[in-house]
């Protein structure tokens, strides 16, 4: 009889706690009032230019913001605004394996980084998305040739970055 009442309390409890939760699992701490954001397309001003790296990174960002929030992507004025440029894009090796006594050392693996600096202007409620400029840089380890996989090494880093980007602007941990 007592298992039986605290069987029926345990799966009341349940329920009630079921039907009263919910949870938000992309974490993003957007201002209520906020409603657009102008994502400014990204210049490449790197030493080492790749013609397609502009567009690629800018529409990335849209994506990203696009599929984890509400706002809605606007060009000239908004309650939001990111820009930034292009600053870095470099190819060097990163393992280097030694040959014989004629000829010299070659690479057996090579990094591709990308370097992007970022300016986030809140133009609502600062405690819950602050302004903030800041330098955002990630790489990838590769080996072989960079021309058959240039594109895809580009995606992989530029997904990497616009989370990075993203958490800061609205993730507040």
């Amino acid at each position: 009889m007592l298992k039986n009442k605290l069987l029926s309390f345990m799966v009341a409890m349940a329920a009630l706690l079921y039907s009263s939760c919910s949870v938000t699992l992309n974490g993003a701490s957007i201002p209520p009032d906020m409603k657009t954001i102008n994502v400014a397309f990204f210049e490449n001003t790197a030493p080492l230019v790749v013609n397609t790296l502009s567009t690629s990174f800018t529409e990335a960002l849209k994506d990203r913001i696009r599929s984890q929030t509400r706002l809605g992507i606007v060009r000239g004025e908004a309650d939001a605004t990111i820009e930034g440029t292009i600053t870095g894009y470099s190819i060097a090796p990163v393992s280097i394996q030694a040959t014989n006594n004629t000829t010299a050392p070659i690479a057996t693996a090579t990094r591709l980084t990308i370097t992007v600096n970022v300016k986030y202007v809140n133009n609502k409620d600062k405690k819950l998305s602050p302004d903030f400029e800041q330098s955002f840089s990630r790489y990838i380890d590769f080996t072989g040739d960079l021309n058959s996989r240039e594109q895809d090494l580009i995606r992989i880093i530029n997904q990497q970055l616009t989370e990075d980007i993203f958490n800061k602007a609205f993730a507040n941990w």
